[in-house]
Parts: C-alpha cells; sequence; structure tokens
C-alpha cells in the first residue's frame, strides 16, 4: 500500500524534522521516514549529549576552584554513571520532544529505512513490511553523515573509540588520546580532562582547531595546555596496536621524530563521511562527490524532484546549518518569496571546550587572501568587569573588518560563554552592519557582551577600557 505525500523527507536529524515541520506549516502533506532516532545523530549522540558531558566536566573544574569564591570542600569526586545517566536523560527528553512536534504539525511519521525507487517514490522497509512505498512530488534527502574511518586507524568500539562510545564509556579512562583537534576532537578532549584523564591530542596541520583564526587557535592552545593537556600538532598517527587494556600509538612528531605512546582509549575524530549508500542513487541524476550529495544553492539534486541537506551534503557539519537548510529547501519548494541561498560566512561554528571557542565569516588571514584591506580589532577577558568577577579572566574577542567599507567580515572568540555571543555579530553580518552601526550600539553593563563593543572600537583605534 503506497502513502502519498507533497513532501517526504528521508531522516528525521536536525535538517530532516525542520524541514517537515515546516513543509506542514505551509500547507503540504509530509512524511518523514527515519530509521533509528529522532532528532538524528546531533539530539542523540552529538550536541546535545555531549553538551550534558561538558557542563558536567564544567561543574567539576569550578569544583577545584571553590577557594577563589570563599567556600571550601573535601574529597571530591563524582559518580561517572550518574554523569552518563545524566547526558543520556537529556537526550531521551528531547528526542521525545521532536515526536511530540511532528504529531503537533501533522507530519506523518514512518518508523523505517527509505531508498529511492523511481520517479517521486520510495521504496521503504519496516519492521513489519518490506514492500511499503511513499509517492511524493518532492523528496528531501536528510541522511547525516557518521564517523571517518582511515585504513589501518580503524576503531574497534572498545579500546579505539569513535564518539559514539566516547559517550557511553564504562569508566574514565587514565589516559587517552585522541587523533584530531577539530570540535569533536578537541570537545572530548576537554571533557575527559576536566574528569581526570590524561589527555594527548594529534593533529596532522600545524594548529589545532585549524578551521578557526590563527591567533584564536594559539590562544586557546595555551589554555588548554594550561588545563595539563598535552597538545601535537604537525604530528601523524602510523599505527594503532591494541592490547588487551591499552593501545600502542606510533606517531611521527612534527619533525619526523617518532615516539610510541601508550594510552588507555583512543579517540578517533578525523571527520565524518555523509551517509549516501543504499539510498538508491544508483541510475539517478544525483551526483556524489567525495561522500556527499552535490546540490545548487537551493539544495536541488541533479535528479528532478530529489533535494539533500545536512551533514550528507558536507561541510560545515553544523546542526543549525542543516535546519537552516531544511527551512530554505522546503521553502524554495513552497514558492515562497524572496528567499537567499547559503552563506556560509554567516554561519556560526562553536565549540564547547574549556576555553570556548566561537566564530563567523572570514579569519583575518582568509580576509587577506580574498584581498580586503582590512581593521582587526582585539579586546581581552582581563579588561572586562564582568569577565573578572566570574573568574574568568582568560579569553579574548577579534573583529574583522573591510577597512573600504566599514563591513564586519569576520568575529572570533574564544574564553567563558563566547558560544553565546557570538550571535551577536551573526545578527550584525545578517542586517550588514558597518563598524558605526556597532560602535553606536549601547551594550549593557556590566556584561560580557561588552567586549564586543569594545574590539570593535580597537579596530578604529577608540577603544576605551584597554
Amino acid at each position: 500500500m503506497a502513502e502519498t505525500a507533497d513532501v517526504a523527507v528521508v531522516g528525521g536529524g536536525p535538517g530532516g524534522y525542520v524541514a517537515a515541520i515546516r513543509a506542514a506549516q505551509l500547507g503540504l502533506k509530509t512524511v518523514l521516514v527515519e530509521r533509528e532516532h529522532l532528532g538524528g545523530i546531533c539530539l542523540n549522540w552529538g550536541c546535545i549529549p555531549t553538551k550534558a558531558l561538558l557542563r558536567s566536566g564544567e561543574v567539576f573544574d569550578l569544583m577545584h576552584h571553590l577557594g577563589e569564591f570563599g567556600f571550601a570542600a573535601d574529597n571530591l569526586r563524582y559518580d561517572f554513571k550518574a554523569v552518563i545517566k545524566r547526558s543520556r536523560r537529556v537526550a531521551d527528553q528531547l528526542s521525545r520532544g521532536v515526536a511530540h512536534l511532528l504529531k503537533k504539525n501533522k507530519v506523518q511519521v514512518i518508523d523505517g529505512e527509505a531508498r529511492l525507487a523511481g520517479k517521486h517514490r520510495l521504496a521503504v522497509k519496516t519492521k513489519k513490511s518490506d514492500g511499503e512505498t511513499v509517492e511524493a512530488k518532492h523528496i528531501i534527502l536528510a541522511t547525516g553523515a557518521r564517523a571517518r574511518q582511515l585504513p589501518g586507524l580503524e576503531a574497534d568500539g572498545k579500546l579505539v573509540w569513535t564518539y559514539k562510545e566516547a559517550m557511553v564509556p564504562q569508566a574514565i579512562p587514565k589516559s587517552l588520546l585522541v587523533v584530531g583537534s577539530g570540535a569533536i576532537g578537541i570537545e572530548f578532549a576537554s571533557f575527559y580532562r576536566s574528569m581526570g584523564a590524561e589527555v594527548t591530542v594529534i593533529e596532522v596541520v600545524d594548529r589545532i582547531l585549524p578551521v578557526e583564526d590563527a591567533e584564536i587557535s594559539a590562544f586557546a592552545q595555551k589554555q588548554l595546555e594550561k588545563r595539563g593537556m598535552r597538545l601535537e600538532t604537525g604530528a601523524t598517527v602510523k599505527k594503532l596496536e591494541p592490547g588487551r587494556d591499552a593501545v600502542k600509538v606510533s606517531v611521527e612528531l612534527q619533525g619526523g621524530k617518532a615516539e610510541t605512546i601508550t594510552v588507555d582509549r583512543v579517540i578517533l575524530a578525523v571527520g565524518i563521511v555523509g551517509n549516501t549508500e543504499h539510498l538508491g542513487l544508483e541510475g539517478t541524476g544525483v551526483e556524489v562527490e567525495r561522500g556527499h550529495i552535490k546540490v545548487d544553492p537551493y539544495l536541488r539534486t541533479g535528479e528532478p524532484g530529489v533535494y539533500a541537506i545536512g551533514d550528507v551534503v558536507g561541510a560545515p557539519w553544523l546542526a543549525h546549518k542543516a535546519s537552516h537548510e531544511g527551512v530554505l529547501c522546503v521553502e524554495q519548494i513552497a514558492g515562497v518569496e524572496g528567499l537567499h541561498p547559503m552563506d556560509i560566512t554567516k554561519i556560526p561554528g562553536c565549540t564547547y571546550c574549556t576555553p570556548q571557542v566561537a566564530s563567523v565569516g572570514l579569519t583575518e588571514a582568509a580576509a587577506k587572501e580574498a584581498g580586503y584591506d582590512i581593521k582587526v580589532g582585539r579586546f581581552p577577558f582581563i579588561g572586562n568587569g564582568k569577565a573578572i568577577a566570574l573568574g574568568e579572566p582568560d579569553g579574548m574577542v577579534k573583529t574583522v573588518f573591510d577597512a573600504a567599507t566599514g563591513e564586519l567580515l569576520g568575529a572570533h572568540m574564544v574564553g567563558a560563554e563566547v558560544t553565546e555571543l557570538i550571535q551577536g555579530y551573526v545578527l550584525a553580518r545578517q542586517l550588514e552592519a558597518t563598524e558605526l552601526d556597532l560602535m553606536h550600539t549601547i551594550f549593557p553593563h556590566p556584561t560580557l557582551s561588552e567586549m564586543m563593543h569594545e574590539s570593535v572600537l580597537d579596530a578604529y583605534g577608540r577603544a576605551i577600557h584597554f
């Protein structure tokens, strides 16, 4: 028996479920097919549960500095099973919330695995049947991505972990090596260090957090090293040798020196690859390039009536980017006027390590490479009253402007709560604010946000408090 719909969405992650809800709001009959968990990897095994873990790590870090705030406590300890249980409980609560939202918006949800089966048709395999079909004029592929495996460095789920095993360990390892220093790798490194593990991070390029502004990366590295992490950049993992209870890691350090590091566990965080297999793409106009589906600026594939959004279409691999693409794709289908294609320079990036890192737009180097004559402003956390009162004096805010027009080209931050602050600069870029607009904006006192104002002023030689 075939279900009919205006829009069929394959995948219920932050791109898919948002696309389905928006389609329903626009009056389109919508079916969503999800094979595992509503909310996808982000909600169940990524963004949300990792932030719950990191929050526990932050609390434990703070407990070790109680004396600075006039408190004292002895025998500090944690119940690791309770830490993990809380993380899973948070994820489960939000997954149920997604199910409620879909039901509220009258989106039909099918628990199953879907693949293209001809023009405007999906074949769906469920627990009850292999022969269900969905017919829809528009099909949106939102199948997400999975951890990348490198030849010879595969995860075994026991001693060598992907992000999934790293979120539900049986105990905190005494020593840990993380391969890769992007957001995922650094967040796990930060959490496990907070919980007491000895942490080493191996990064193949010459700095950690390589997509960030170089100055911010360098500042973050110093702060992470102060916390006791070992960070090796320009280094390569050559071999993993899992034993009974430990892993021998052969590493080539910067300069060619070889070293063998023995640790209890290894986390592989070397990127992700799109889930493009088993979708029935063979014989269609859908193109796959380097593990991701190719789309135009409005998320259309080469096959009429088939679209793709989220991690399956490539970087940046961010939940909020997937959600925005879902809305953009559906509104284009519905004929909504005034739409703008995705501009990745307006997508904020956030890393929830300690200290946090956040950014939007061009780095200083990228702006110069693009030919801009630039003005750069900086302001340190140590010059901000709220940061000092919070006991968070380590950090900085950096802004990059087009000297000719005053356009905010990029903003980059490292320090406490910058993942919340960055949205002010995201809004400024979206509204095409100039340096004068930002200078004339009144920021509340005492807040961390005042540093955003001061950084703008500094770019033009007008900083007051530094």
